[in-house]
């Protein structure tokens, strides 16, 4: 069992975890959270002179992952009040008519469509048939706002994400994995205040 110990050098809060491992190394989380991982066995004064001979090194990377960190609240999209009611109601039209177009191209059926405010995915399909999708697909270019609604209808014959799901995906949509990529890359400018969302179940 790995052993965590919050230790303090040259200014700098650091998590120490000791484990199995082999070799000493410093990892900083996007949050600016530093952790060093050391062999169970090394001294710790062997670790903090580490760290003490790495802390200008870690405050530089602390900085830049705040200025990435500022520039992402730059670039994100905020919505006031009345511009997300518009958004939502130009998602739920545009979201039935991609639905029902798919569906009969798939050959499948679909329960209740759901629009709202998901805060982890873009879209979800139940066990009954019934579709949720984040009104924020609206601001997706179109042949992404198509692959989420592909990738949910699929689910209809397969409840999983297996080869065979996949490959379903693929007779609709051969270039999903590109539509896909746009999704993971720049979903997050659209989530507002939000956590970036990547989810699609």
């Amino acid at each position: 069992m790995p052993k965590e110990e919050l230790v303090k050098i040259a200014g700098l809060s650091v998590l120490l975890v000791r484990s199995s491992r082999k070799t000493l190394a410093v990892q900083i989380r996007a949050d600016g959270t530093v952790i060093a991982r050391a062999p169970l066995r090394m001294p710790k004064d062997r670790i903090l002179c580490f760290l003490s001979e790495k802390a200008s090194w870690i405050r530089m990377q602390q900085g830049r992952m705040q200025e990435r960190e500022n520039m992402r609240q730059q670039a994100r999209i905020h919505l006031d009040a009345a511009q997300e009611k518009e958004l939502r109601e130009r998602a739920k039209s545009v979201l039935a008519q991609r639905t029902a177009y798919f569906a009969r191209q798939i050959g499948v059926t679909y329960g209740r469509i759901t629009v709202r405010d998901q805060k982890t995915r873009w879209g979800s399909c139940s066990q009954t048939g019934n579709l949720n999708f984040n009104f924020r697909l609206i601001l997706a270019p179109s042949e992404v706002l198509d692959y989420v609604v592909v990738h949910e209808l699929c689910h209809r014959r397969q409840m999983n994400h297996s080869t065979q799901f996949w490959q379903e995906v693929a007779q609709v949509l051969p270039d999903y994995r590109k539509r896909k990529a746009w999704l993971t890359e720049n979903g997050w400018r659209l989530m507002g205040e939000l956590c970036p969302a990547s989810g699609i179940k």
